[in-house]
């Protein structure tokens, strides 16, 4: 390509962290001049940031290069993220990748893409996990002209759900130094940014290499950066929430009253066998406390039906759980078997149709729930964030409990990262609407 920049087309599959490490990538190849597309077909080269959270994301993963080739031969394609990471041996064996790179040095990924084109040599590196792995160093400074950026400031688990194939990809746990963490909050509110998302692969683990610091240490140090912004948390663990976090998160006045507390079963015995490290007395306990000290915050979770062995009784305790906890949101999923995890070999998988209708009968209760607490705050000014995703017919933006308010729009004034308050007038399942006042 000589000095001719590169046009690159990104994909990113998965969670929060894959989507800060994509646009930390976007910012490395910026930096040498290279150039972001958004049209595959104008591309010369394609970076596919995998996730390989369930055999799905998998297809959905070479599906996606499958497509790629087909419709641009001449593209470069390159592979990161946690597909290669935990099947290296799959990973090698597709021949439409150019180059595949795993977890672990995903910021050397620009230099391997400029070399390719030099050499045109496949490149394949993926580096093994390892104890005491260093953190990688990442940090951006513009993540997209959004209102919303995400600051990934942890990496990797130890926990092993039986279910779960993350630690595998992901590694050990490592937390990004506070120093990092500041400096990185200030760039990117300098940037613009109105809320800043602390991400990480076991958020509430952070610190536990970095001599005793803990989530809340890098939760105040965000807050005490300059500026107006709101700081929200990624998904917990509901058992790693202390009593004293607890009390110096309610201190936090830039802090969002929003807790995504991962559940993923409401019966015992199936937290038992996913080898969750709580009970269902326990989590609700927790849900008490953060309401007792955010009254009307937003409790959000993840939840898994069919898992296996999981019987009609169990799946009904669950069921009765969710409702009974009346969450703001959930995310509903049926399990799914993967590879190389412990209950992908357990007996009693249920079949495809049962593990789907128990997600239905889920997702139907967690819907109830966030359409009863959409509807608590109609009648009630709130002070609503605008985002980019604004229609000709309506302004939209997010209240600091997470939930998606609509504004009629009555002219062309953008109100992209602006603040409003806004007085709710109806309210159902997917958010509020409401008008301006003030």
């Amino acid at each position: 390509m000589g000095n001719t920049p590169l046009k690159i087309y990104y994909m990113t599959f998965g969670c929060k962290v894959n989507q800060y490490e994509t646009e930390n990538i976007a910012e490395r190849f910026s930096e040498m001049g290279d150039m972001r597309t958004e049209d595959i077909d104008a591309a010369n080269v394609c970076i596919i940031n995998s996730c390989t959270v369930t055999a799905q994301s998998d297809t959905k993963c070479r599906h996606f290069i499958s497509r790629v080739k087909r419709e641009n031969p001449a593209c470069i394609i390159a592979l990161t993220g946690c597909y290669p990471q935990a099947f290296p041996d799959k990973a090698s064996q597709i021949a439409e990748c150019d180059i595949i790179c795993g977890n672990n040095n995903k910021t050397a990924l620009p230099q391997m893409v400029h070399d390719y084109f030099k050499l045109r040599k496949r490149t394949f590196s993926v580096p093994e996990n390892y104890l005491h792995q260093p953190f990688e160093h990442m940090m951006n400074a513009e993540a997209e002209q959004k209102t919303r950026a995400y600051l990934k400031i942890q990496d990797g688990c130890d926990l092993f759900c039986t279910y779960c194939i993350i630690p595998y990809a992901r590694g050990h746990m490592r937390s990004k130094p506070i120093g990092d963490i500041i400096k990185e909050t200030e760039m990117l509110v300098s940037a613009g940014h109105k809320e800043i998302v602390l991400t990480g692969i076991n958020l509430c683990c952070y610190g536990r290499d970095l001599g005793g610091l803990r989530m809340i240490d890098a939760i105040e140090a965000v807050c005490k950066v300059e500026g107006d912004f709101r700081v929200r948390l990624g998904s917990m663990e509901p058992e790693m929430i202390s009593d004293e976090d607890i009390a110096r998160m309610a201190a936090q006045k830039k802090l969002c009253p929003q807790f995504h507390l991962s559940l993923q079963s409401g019966c015992d015995k199936t937290l038992k066998a996913m080898n969750r490290h709580y009970t269902s007395a326990e989590y609700a306990e927790i849900c008490r406390k953060l309401r007792a000290a955010f009254p009307h915050c937003a409790i959000t979770t993840d939840i898994m039906a069919g898992f296996p062995q999981e019987s009609a009784e169990d799946h009904a305790e669950s069921l009765r759980f969710a409702e009974k906890t009346a969450f703001a949101d959930a995310h509903i999923f049926p399990y799914s078997r993967r590879s190389g995890t412990p209950a992908d070999k357990m007996s009693g998988q249920l079949d495809k149709k049962t593990k789907a209708a128990r997600a239905a009968e889920m997702a139907a209760v967690c819907a109830k729930s966030r359409a009863e607490y959409n509807r608590s705050f109609i009648g009630r000014t709130v002070e609503v964030l605008f985002e980019r995703e604004s229609s000709a017919e309506h302004h939209q933006g997010h209240i600091a409990e997470y939930v998606v308010v609509k504004t009629p729009r009555t002219s062309d004034e953008s109100l992209f990262r602006q603040k409003r308050l806004v007085k709710i007038t109806s309210a159902d399942e997917n958010g509020c609407g409401g008008e301006i006042v003030g």
